[in-house]
Parts: structure tokens; sequence; C-alpha cells
């Protein structure tokens, strides 16, 4: 994959797959590389200057390395990194991702949505500013999900131990929610599991969106790849283990 010809995609960890994929589907022509800071996960629990200086260090690696555009594959390091990043490399397209607040507001129903996110996410103002600015007219519930992060970094996606913490994040709402927003790009990962729980109510996540928006970045910027490009993705991690590269290509292969 040469420099200068790739999109830099990055997350704390193996979530930002989940965003990775979305974005193969819309760009097939494109080559990805992505980075999973997953010696630092969760970067729900971090306060805004870690989840930013830990952006910065990976998005300069990224443009060392001949980036031609950022994808910011994580609802936490957007809210916190994603404003600073795109004012300090105005010249470099940069798309982050949000929780679905908005699609899930234009459902039919949409009377009481529940927002499943890291807690840092939902402290900081950028969720705030969507939740004013779609939810005007629904009951937004929101659960920090303090330690799902982790279980999903460890790739057992069936583990009793999700299935329990699920069921104590989530259980007395089933039946209660007309949809559930996906606020951290692990829990597509999860979302039958999710399911189990909550009943059969739509599970929104951001990933398609923030794809949509890359290409309308490219585009705009006369970037986008031509017809001709056979495409890939290549991965990285910051966690140097057996087995963790093998983990970020099933996840993305399912």
């Amino acid at each position: 994959m040469e420099n200068g010809h790739f999109i830099g995609v990055f997350d704390s960890g193996v979530g930002g797959i989940s965003v990775l994929r979305h974005l193969v589907s819309v760009l097939p022509h494109e080559s990805f590389r992505f980075f999973g800071d997953s010696a630092n996960a969760p970067y729900g629990d971090k306060s805004r200057l870690e989840i930013r200086a830990l952006s910065e260090r990976i998005v300069d690696d990224f443009l060392s390395q001949g980036a031609k555009a950022i994808v910011i594959a994580c609802n936490t390091a957007t809210s916190a990194s994603a404003s600073y990043l795109r004012e300090k490399y105005a010249d470099v397209p940069i798309v982050g991702v949000e929780p679905a607040l908005k699609p899930a507001t234009l459902l039919p129903r949409h009377d009481h949505i529940l927002v499943m996110a890291t807690a840092a996410t939902l402290r900081l103002e950028k969720f705030h500013q969507l939740e004013d600015e779609w939810a005007a007219d629904s009951e937004v519930i929101t659960v920090p999900c303090v330690g799902l992060v982790e279980l999903i970094e460890k790739g057992d996606l069936d583990s009793p131990e999700i299935h329990d913490l699920l069921e104590s994040l989530l259980g007395r709402y089933r039946g209660k929610v007309d949809s559930v927003v996906l606020g951290c790009t692990h829990y597509p990962f999860i979302r039958r599991q999710i399911a189990d729980v909550v009943g059969d109510v739509p599970l929104l996540d951001g990933g398609e969106g923030t794809a949509h928006q890359l290409r309308r970045l490219l585009a705009e910027h006369d970037l986008l790849a031509g017809d001709e490009a056979c495409g890939g993705v290549e991965f990285s991690s910051s966690l140097d283990v057996p087995g963790e590269l093998d983990l970020y290509r099933r996840l993305f292969s399912l």
C-alpha cells in the first residue's frame, strides 16, 4: 500500500472495525490502514486531554506516512478531539463518528430512545448538542456501559460475562424503549446479544453515516480513488500480543 494513497482509520481498540466495514462497503476502491489503540483501551474512562493526546499521536503517525484522509472511528475520540484535530490539520479531510441519535428521532416510533455509550461520550458536550438539536420530542435514556468495551476487546462475544453485564445494564428497559442507539463503535459486534436483552427494536449506529460523509469529503477534495484501484485493508495495533491482529481480521470478516 503506497504512502499518500491510503485513509487512516483509528479507534481505542477493535470497535472501529465495525466502522471500517462500512467504509470498505461504500468505498471499495480505497486503501485503508486501521490502527487499534488496544493497549490504551478503553478511552471512555480517560480525561478529554488524555484522549486528545492519544488521538493526536495516532494522527501524526498516519500523516507522517502520507495519509490522504483520517477517520476517527471512535465516538469518544470524536467527541474529545475532532474539533482540535480539524483545526490543527485544516488541509486534511477528517471524519468522525457520532451516536446515531438523529436517525433514532426520525423513526416513526421515537418517544423513548435508549443510548448506550461510554461515560466519556455521554459526558462531553458533543452528545448534549445532538440531544438538544434532535431529541426535543423524545425521552433519551442514557446508559453508560462501564466495562463493556473491555469485554468486547477480549473477542469472546458470546461470553456469559457480556450477557450478564448487558442484562444488568439494559434488562430493565425490555419492552420500554422504541430504539437503541449504539453509541460506541464496539457495540455493533454484539447486536444480537443486545437484542436478546432489550427485545425486537431498531439498533442504530453511526458507521454508515460516517462512510458516506467520508465519500463526500474525498470527492470535494478530489481525492477519490479511481475505479481501477484495487483497494485493501491493513491492520496494526498498539497491543503487541499473539493473536491480536487475528482478532482484528476475524471481526472485520464477521
